[in-house]
């Protein structure tokens, strides 16, 4: 098969021990990127990508934020699918008692309640740095604004997350995607989108390539899908057992530079 572009997920896939973009990576990526596209694809907020943009070259191609939730192209969204902010209410009502972290992400905005351990983390591994305003306020402003989150981020005690996971598969059963990262953290985000919706939305409507001639790195749960339905999945090595099941193949780990490592033996750099 003659592939003809690329999306890697970022952290767990690209990015090495120290969670940057190791030397080898970069020198890999910009020899490839003007053969084929080479597209970043993650849970994080575009701010968050964008600095890797930079380091790889490849400002030029559209980004897939939130898990699919928002697409960019030059800078300008060609796709949002948002949480409603009746469900964001209801969950800030459900979690007033145990006061689990709950960060709110619209675009390039994001919200933490307060500068906490989870709020320092986050910043540390994504370079970003939150603005602090409680759910509260946030949703009230969004009301008036008429938006909604592309993400929410509930970081806590396990039981704490337990309890949001039950509560959120009960109350909205067919709304939300729920990721479980680790048993600390819950990526909620809206279902009807997905790495793979948002992968076949711009082959179709920007790049028009097919399926069949993609390739794509993961690692995570919110992986297996495009994985599995793509020309090319290709898990790196430390992926989770379900990304490994479904892919084509299996290179090193991300610390160990399996994208850089299968793309040079993919296109003979």
């Amino acid at each position: 098969m003659n592939y003809k572009i690329v999306f890697s997920d970022i952290d767990g896939t690209l990015l090495n021990h120290d969670r940057v973009l190791s030397p080898a990576t970069i020198s890999t990526i910009k020899e490839l990127k003007d053969r084929l596209p080479f597209v970043l694809i993650s849970a994080r907020m575009p701010a968050a990508m964008r600095h890797l943009q930079a380091d790889l070259a490849i400002e030029n191609q559209p980004i897939i934020c939130y898990n699919g939730g928002l697409i960019l192209i030059d800078g300008l969204a060609v796709s949002s699918t948002e949480i409603p902010l009746n469900t964001i209410e209801s969950l800030c009502d459900f979690n007033k008692s145990m006061n689990c972290h709950l960060s709110l992400y619209h675009s390039d905005e994001w919200y933490v309640p307060q500068h906490d351990q989870w709020a320092a983390r986050e910043e540390n591994n994504t370079k970003v740095k939150p603005e602090l305003r409680s759910n509260r306020e946030v949703v009230s402003e969004w009301k008036q604004e008429n938006k909604g989150a592309h993400k929410i981020m509930a970081m806590g005690d396990e039981a704490h997350i337990d309890a949001i996971k039950d509560y959120l598969v009960q109350e909205f059963p067919n709304q939300l995607h729920l990721y479980r990262s680790k048993p600390t953290y819950l990526e909620i985000a809206n279902k009807e989108i997905s790495k793979l919706t948002a992968i076949k939305f711009l082959l179709k409507n920007h790049f028009k390539i097919t399926t069949e001639e993609t390739i794509a790195f993961g690692d995570n749960y919110n992986d297996v899908e495009m994985i599995k339905g793509v020309g090319m999945g290709v898990a790196v090595g430390n992926a989770r057992k379900e990304v490994l099941e479904v892919a084509n193949i299996v290179t090193q780990s991300g610390k160990e530079d399996g994208v850089a490592n299968s793309l040079k033996e993919l296109f003979k750099i």
